[in-house]
């Protein structure tokens, strides 16, 4: 019986490595889960032909959009973990697999961390006709009065919106949400003053501080962007444990073999350091970066249980 177990882990070691040895030997697809033009689609798009030109085999990218993303997360859960299906995914996914009430697959068991990729800032911005010029005004307005204070965002379960509900949470306030079909009439209420405040990616949001067509009130990420290095944190300020940026990253189905993982994460920290790469996500308002497969794994499962928090707290669902 012994000898059997250890012969039928051999066979399995030795096509591990048969596997490892030979890999790739056929087309490479990203699913993204999302429509093109988002900076899942950009990054997948600027990454493909790079990772191609090293591996030697076509990289496509294919487009699986539908359920906040759920729809092409789970195609890549159910796939062969060979290595040849890769998932092009965020933090969002981890948001948006606890916001629907089913869900066929676990954003943590179900996939390989490979390597992160780009992460994205958001800034708390308000409307200059609210009269809010500093992150206190607004606490202290919320406070004051609460339900008052209007915020919108792209829709529910968004990073806008769910940033902000981690804000209102850690600051213990009462706010007004007015959820939109998109960005485009988010954006365009907050500049006309019927929202309040609101949360947006900070190359965008710059903009218009700079313009004076909004007023900047703080940062969510850990530390101030170059972008705008006048800003300080939401933790500076004195709210602990709002850190809102979105990072983007690269998974594979669970159970791929580690060398094929290894050999991803090799080739994926290397584009991810080229110059021309760098740029092209810093024009698309994303800040390129790499990591292990292990931290990825650790930040997967830290944000995992956090943002499953406050969407219990507060009652989040899509239906």
């Amino acid at each position: 019986m012994k000898i059997r177990v250890f012969l039928a882990g051999l066979l399995m070691t030795l096509g591990t490595v048969s596997l490892a040895q030979v890999w790739p030997a056929q087309t490479i697809k990203i699913i993204v889960p999302f429509t093109p033009g988002t900076g899942m689609d950009t990054i997948a798009r600027t990454v493909s032909p790079k990772l191609s030109e090293r591996l030697g085999q076509p990289v496509v990218v294919q487009n699986v959009p539908g359920a906040s993303g759920n729809i092409g997360a789970d195609n890549v859960a159910k796939a062969n973990p060979d290595g040849y299906t890769m998932l092009m995914g965020a933090n969002t996914m981890l948001m948006a697999a606890q916001l629907y009430k089913s869900v066929p697959f676990n954003p943590v068991e179900d996939f390989a961390s490979v390597s992160m990729t780009a992460y994205g800032t958001l800034m708390l911005v308000a409307s200059p006709k609210s009269g809010i010029k500093s992150m206190q005004e607004l606490i202290a307005l919320a406070k004051a009065k609460p339900g008052f204070v209007s915020y919108g965002s792209p829709g529910i379960g968004t990073p806008h919106h769910m940033a902000m509900e981690l804000f209102k949470s850690e600051a213990q306030l009462a706010m007004l949400h007015v959820p939109y079909k998109g960005t485009s009439g988010f954006v365009q209420d907050l500049l006309a003053g019927e929202l309040m405040v609101g949360f947006l990616p900070v190359h965008v949001a710059q903009n218009f501080v700079s313009s004076g067509k909004l007023t900047a009130l703080a940062v969510g990420g850990a530390a101030r962007h170059p972008v705008a290095p006048g800003v300080a944190t939401i933790q500076e300020l004195g709210v602990n444990g709002v850190n809102v940026d979105i990072w983007y990253a690269f998974f594979v189905p669970a159970k791929a073999p580690a060398a094929v993982i290894n050999r991803l994460n090799t080739e994926i920290a290397a584009i991810m350091k080229l110059p021309e790469v760098k740029s092209v996500l810093t024009n698309a308002g994303l800040d390129a970066m790499s990591s292990t497969s292990s931290e990825l794994n650790a930040l997967l499962r830290k944000d995992y249980l956090r943002w499953g928090s406050v969407i219990k707290r507060n009652a989040i669902e899509i239906e």
